[in-house]
């Protein structure tokens, strides 16, 4: 009789779309040299708590319980603090004739402000 050990993949805590990682593609293409991918993370910061802040990362300011998810652009990093509001998440890049930008579907959220900068769970 032998043993064998099974492995469960842990899905990733954000899914990105095809739209939001070619924008993390198009970022790492003119990311600064010490860079070494995109990162998420939810500051304290609106009316509502917590907003979305995505940045370059150097490899210095990678923390080691920051989620990591590769993407055939790059490397994208979610703040180890930030998972659990983030978890089921998932991330778009729309663009339209006036804005640009990140958007996020959060199961999480409870709500938002009207102007949309954040939102609380």
């Amino acid at each position: 009789m032998t043993s064998e050990t099974k492995t469960r993949v842990r899905p990733a805590a954000v899914t990105l779309t095809l739209a939001a990682q070619a924008r993390v593609a198009a970022l790492m293409e003119k990311a600064p040299d010490d860079a070494v991918g995109v990162k998420l993370s939810t500051p304290r910061r609106g009316c509502s708590g917590l907003a979305y802040s995505v940045d370059y990362v150097s490899e210095e300011k990678v923390a080691p319980f920051d989620e990591r998810i590769e993407t055939p652009g790059g490397i994208f990093f979610i703040d180890a603090a930030s998972v659990l509001y983030l978890i089921g998440s998932v991330m778009d890049w729309v663009e339209d004739d006036f804005t640009a930008g990140f958007v996020f579907n959060n199961p999480n959220a409870k709500g938002s402000c009207g102007c949309g900068e954040s939102f609380t769970v």
